[in-house]
């Protein structure tokens, strides 16, 4: 199995160049590596400091290399008067290198983000899976839900 751990502000870096490597997988890029890892390593590096809604799980490969990463966000519902939990959480970035996939790692990734959302007292997990993904997240509870909506603001122009 696969060693699971929580990002670091010193991870970064890393983060960032398997985040381009992930999306420059799905669409051309418009930004240069190193531009796209400087800009989001400073990015990556607030956010990993401990004190905000924004959480990174990592899996480890052979020594000091980062294989796979989650990243998981806090979502604050409006304070409700019933008895219902008071956030949701938004998984994303979920991405494990290639020579990684099949050894466990994506499942221990879930394992540490749903350990998570369970010790946080979250209502719901959302996410937006891709096609390889679905096997994944169907494990683990996630569904094709019927009571939620969304609206696509993105129409391609807006970059």
């Amino acid at each position: 199995m696969a060693t699971v751990r929580r990002a670091s502000p010193d991870d970064a870096e890393a983060l960032a160049r398997l985040r381009y490597e992930f999306r420059a997988s799905v669409n051309e890029p418009t930004e240069s590596e190193a531009a796209f890892v400087a800009r989001t390593s400073v990015w990556m590096r607030d956010r990993l400091d401990g004190g905000g809604r924004w959480h990174c799980w990592v899996v480890e490969g052979e020594g000091p290399h980062i294989a796979g990463q989650l990243w998981l966000q806090l979502i604050e519902k409006v304070p409700n008067p019933a008895p219902e939990l008071e956030h949701h959480a938004y998984i994303t970035n979920v991405y494990v290198h290639p020579e990684q996939r099949g050894s466990g790692a994506g499942q221990g990734l879930m394992d540490a983000a749903l350990a998570f959302c369970r010790e946080e007292r979250v209502d719901s997990v959302i996410l937006w899976p891709t096609a390889r993904s679905r096997t994944l997240y169907a494990r683990n509870g996630f569904a094709i839900r019927d009571d939620i909506m969304e609206a696509i603001l993105d129409d391609g122009r807006n970059l």
